[in-house]
């Protein structure tokens, strides 16, 4: 497994954002999430990138709790991209790297 999440739940207060959520993502896949707006979409993937501490369960990239030392093979397309209409490709690419 490159990507295994096991029971992971957040709560804000009251509100459980995301309910016991398993899932185990194969070396070399690609997956995606779909749902509606207040699913838990974006707030799995901010667990994911540790920017939010899951309430409960376990994330694990090739065996290892995600951290730092491994950004280099983490990338995240949020959907507000902040995208800048008047820059070329590459002068995007080279403002977001």
């Amino acid at each position: 497994m490159a990507l295994e999440l096991s029971n992971i739940q957040k709560t804000f207060g009251d509100h459980k954002a995301v309910d016991s959520i398993n899932i185990n993502v194969p070396s070399g896949s690609m997956y995606g999430f779909l749902g509606g707006n207040g699913a838990g979409k974006t707030t799995t993937f901010r667990m994911i990138l540790q920017l939010l501490t899951p309430s409960e369960g376990t994330i694990l990239y090739d065996g290892d709790k995600i951290g730092y030392h491994m950004t280099n093979k983490i990338g995240y397309l949020p959907e507000e991209r902040g995208l800048h209409p008047k820059l070329t490709v590459k002068e995007q690419v080279i403002y977001l790297a």
